[in-house]
């Protein structure tokens, strides 16, 4: 009887160590990944509260602010993206997606670079669904919808 019960103990602690094994290596690719700067996102305020380094690839995500989209000499376009909160001036040299204007979603991809994110790639997101999860909750939390201009939304805690 005895015996059985520490096998039983053993194979529970063995499933905990190849948990432990599996969680450490995700973990560890995560943590590749990032250090690659693959997709990690972040949302305007949080580029504003805690400026990446310009030399760490991420995304951008929130609304195309208003007013201040301008297309320059050649194929470079300026605008500022908005999730409410902050708003961060991006550059980008490309063709724009067809559905890209504003007071609509996007996400870019790019570097932060002395004040203004250097987008390499913008997608254009009209639809909730296409919008990572963290840029929609951005804004909800934000209030953008129902937001007044002018008046400061309090800043959310963390």
């Amino acid at each position: 009887m005895a015996g059985m019960k520490s096998l039983k103990k053993k194979r529970r602690i063995q499933v905990i160590a190849v948990a432990a094994v599996a969680l450490a290596l995700s973990t560890a690719m995560i943590g590749y990944a990032m250090r690659d700067g693959i997709n990690y996102f972040r949302a305007p305020t949080q580029v504003m509260d805690e400026p990446p380094a310009p030399s760490e690839t991420f995304r951008i995500g929130g609304l195309v602010e208003e007013g201040t989209l301008i297309r320059g000499e050649g194929t470079t376009v300026r605008f500022s993206v908005t999730d409410g909160g902050a708003s961060v001036p991006v550059t980008y040299t490309g063709v724009l997606p067809d559905l890209f204007e504003e007071g609509q979603g996007m996400v870019g991809t790019g570097r932060y670079v002395n004040g203004t994110f250097e987008a390499s790639e913008i997608l254009a997101k009209h639809d909730e669904t296409y919008m990572p999860k963290e840029v929609v909750d951005a804004l909800k939390e934000q209030g953008v919808f129902q937001h007044a201009p002018g008046e400061a939304p309090a800043a959310p805690n963390g």
